[in-house]
């Protein structure tokens, strides 16, 4: 086997892995702090997508349209948890049917307003050639961008003052309420948060993947997955997972096919569950 193509096999390997822990960041935020399911994470990665798309329609750079996106899907993501979400802390089952229920809405609403087919905004095209293979720029930029992310969700969840609020108002809101802290409020705060990471991803991701009222489908139920296997240390175990687990499916996909890649990420999703049934991350210490 030749060494240039085997670099350019592992390192759209490592994109792949990659593009999947940008996807899945805000689910380990709400689901890892909050213990909320969020059913309806695809469509809110589906909305960043749309939001970044029709500023740039408007003649908005792509660079400002990402933002934008993210104080989009955090202003819907505010409005979802207080009207919605608040009501249902601590009830798992009620909390997957209510957003179930949402992530329906909000695609009904989508066909609506922008109909089935939507067109991209097209990838920016620089490339990056290794010996006679040559790889696409942008999706390798993804690598970067996934692992800045994880830094910064890092950071801001256990090095910060709103991080120690968060998990207090979750984990033991009574005595966060004695001692002065807000917990609606910051429940509110991360549960947007986690939902402008969902809408960051569907803007990052929108020249890889173009907007429809489905594209959340696509990766909603990895997603998910990842998280589940992750387990309790929701987000440096979702990083883990989504390199050993993305990348693995997308070294499978290179060498055999695309059904194949997907045959070895559920299928190692499902040994990894009956191996570690609380998650790979189960007895570690760490709580990030």
């Amino acid at each position: 086997m030749e060494l240039d193509y085997l670099a350019t096999v592992l390192l759209s390997s490592l994109s792949s892995a990659s593009i999947l822990l940008i996807a899945t960041i805000g689910l380990a935020v709400v689901f890892g702090l909050m213990g909320v399911i969020n059913l309806a994470h695809g469509e809110f990665l589906m909305i960043g997508a749309y939001a970044a798309l029709t500023a740039t329609q408007y003649g908005i750079p792509f660079v400002i349209a990402i933002p934008i996106a993210i104080a989009v899907t955090m202003t819907i993501g505010a409005v979802v948890e207080v009207l919605i979400i608040r009501r249902l802390y601590g009830r798992l089952f009620d909390t997957m049917l209510a957003t179930w229920g949402l992530s329906i809405a909000f695609y009904q609403l989508a066909v609506l307003i922008f109909g089935t087919v939507t067109p991209g905004i097209g990838m920016p095209q620089f490339n990056l050639r290794i010996g006679n293979y040559s790889l696409a720029g942008y999706p390798l930029l993804m690598i970067a961008v996934a692992a800045v992310a994880t830094v910064f969700v890092y950071v801001l969840m256990t090095r910060t003052v709103y991080g120690m609020k968060a998990r207090a108002a979750i984990q033991m809101p009574e005595m966060a309420r004695a001692i002065g802290i807000e917990s609606a409020r910051v429940n509110t705060l991360t549960f947007a948060i986690g939902c402008g990471l969902a809408g960051f991803a569907g803007a990052v991701l929108l020249p890889i993947v173009p907007a429809t009222p489905s594209m959340g489908f696509a990766f909603v139920i990895k997603a998910f997955l990842t998280v589940v296997v992750a387990g309790p240390v929701t987000l440096t175990g979702s990083a883990l997972t989504a390199v050993g687990l993305g990348g693995g499916a997308s070294v499978t996909a290179s060498f055999l096919t695309s059904v194949a890649g997907d045959a070895f990420f559920f299928l190692i999703t499902a040994f990894l569950l009956w191996l570690y049934p609380l998650g790979i991350t189960a007895k570690w210490r760490t709580k990030m």
